[in-house]
């Protein structure tokens, strides 16, 4: 379909509101990039999609879909066989357990035939409860590994906690002593280069022996790790390395078990997107009060208490056409903002939204045929501001329209030889 002719008739418009519908960014970049089709099987494909996906809330309300983050970073890491991280690594897990859920979601209708369509999609899901149960275990946020993952881990840190509280006890002593506390600036114990200091004010440091980290911003005040803390602050230091180290490790393993999967995870990334595509169509046809149209093979359009979708649907009045049955050419007449135009943007843009698998807000019975392009010339050229080229512009059009339509498209005109004097007009009709 041309996309001059898509956006005259503010198909632009449709595919916005439809990606309003979507959680994820792969479903919001399939909805803006929708296509219509020319092809009536994929037509009809993509229409029973929307039908399943209606009938399916309606019966187990909406499926568990949620926004996800884009791990295509990640998964290049993991094809390599490389540690990802425990951010990365939640990303992962969380696309797993949404194919879980989704899973279970469609479980109870697996086995029923009005669901062949999304079966299809839904038994592509991959997930592995193990592979959840591990990861979620083992990182309780990005930041943060849980002590009981490895033996090793939980050894370090405990020894860590000892030595920060001996640390702490032997610092605290000498805030509260009677020597050391006419130097001390403020009564606590800080961190500076990942070694405990306490504040010291600046004329006394001279009398505190120990190796200055930091002075404060007024300069009235530095931060002295004392001599007594030297060993023990250098001790943390190397758990703390030792803790690094074993940390990596962890994560390796980790993302290990993810390396026979990589194929699975993209693949459920694709489902995942396209599922949330297929229930943004659903809910966005719940919203407009839309079905699916029937689609004919004889070429006739038959819309009934057809309302324009962009339209509040309070307000839009229901229009009924009719076209290819008795007539193959149809003249609306009318008073200036009579409802002619919305008339022809109204057959257009739901001829666009049903080949492009969207129900339409029409009456049952409706029906549609598969037009190979769909043209229109509507005057909405507002910002030419020389008649003549607003006149041109449109015969420039009209020209090309009939040079490109064939007997299988629908041609929607509006207002022809506007833009020009009455009688010129008349002229140019013969």
């Amino acid at each position: 379909m041309n996309q001059i002719y898509l956006e005259k008739l503010e198909y632009n418009k449709i595919l916005e509101k439809l990606s309003s519908f979507c959680h994820t960014y792969i479903g919001k970049e399939l909805a803006l990039s929708l296509i219509p089709s020319s092809d009536r099987n994929n037509v009809e494909k993509t229409l029973s999609e929307t039908m399943e996906a209606v009938s399916l809330i309606q019966r187990n309300s909406a499926p568990p879909i949620s926004e996800i983050d884009d791990i295509s970073f990640y998964i290049k890491s993991i094809e390599s066989s490389k540690a990802i991280s425990a951010k990365a690594l939640l990303s992962i897990c969380n696309i797993l357990e949404m194919s879980y859920e989704l899973i279970n979601y469609f479980s109870d209708f697996k086995e029923a035939e009005e669901y062949f369509v999304l079966n299809n999609y839904f038994e592509l899901l991959y997930s592995n409860l193990s592979i959840i149960d591990k990861i979620k275990k083992s990182i309780l946020d990005e930041n943060t590994i849980a002590d009981n993952t490895s033996t090793t881990l939980s050894s370090i840190r405990r020894k860590e906690h000892k030595l920060e509280q001996d640390i702490k006890s032997k610092l605290t002593t000498m805030l509260h002593s009677s020597t050391y506390s006419k130097y001390i600036q403020e009564n606590v114990v800080t961190i500076r280069n990942n070694r405990y200091v306490i504040p010291i004010k600046q004329e006394y440091r001279s009398f505190v022996k120990g190796f200055v980290h930091d002075i404060s911003q007024s300069g009235s005040t530095v931060f002295i790790e004392p001599i007594a803390v030297f060993d023990l602050n250098s001790e943390l230091n190397n758990l703390k390395i030792e803790e690094t180290a074993e940390i990596e490790k962890i994560l390796y393993n980790l993302s290990s078990m993810l390396f026979p999967y990589t194929e699975e995870i993209k693949q459920d990334i694709e489902m995942i997107g396209k599922l949330d595509f297929v229930f943004a169509k659903a809910r966005y046809s719940n919203s407009l009060n839309a079905i699916t149209p029937l689609i004919n093979n004889d070429k006739f359009v038959n819309l009934i208490n057809a309302r324009h979708p962009l339209i509040d649907e309070e307000k839009v009045i229901p229009t009924s056409i009719s076209i290819g049955k008795d007539y193959d050419l149809l003249i609306i007449t009318g008073p200036n903002t009579g409802g002619k135009t919305v008339c022809l943007k109204t057959v257009g843009l739901l001829e666009l939204m049903a080949c492009s698998g969207l129900n339409i807000p029409v009456s049952e019975n409706s029906s549609i045929y598969v037009f190979d392009e769909i043209f229109a010339d509507i005057g909405d050229d507002q910002s030419i501001s020389d008649s003549l080229s607003t006149f041109s512009s449109h015969m420039i059009n009209i020209s090309k329209i009939l040079n490109t339509a064939t007997s299988n498209s629908l041609v929607l005109v509006d207002e022809l030889g506007s833009g020009t004097d009455p009688i010129e007009r008349s002229k140019s009709c013969y």
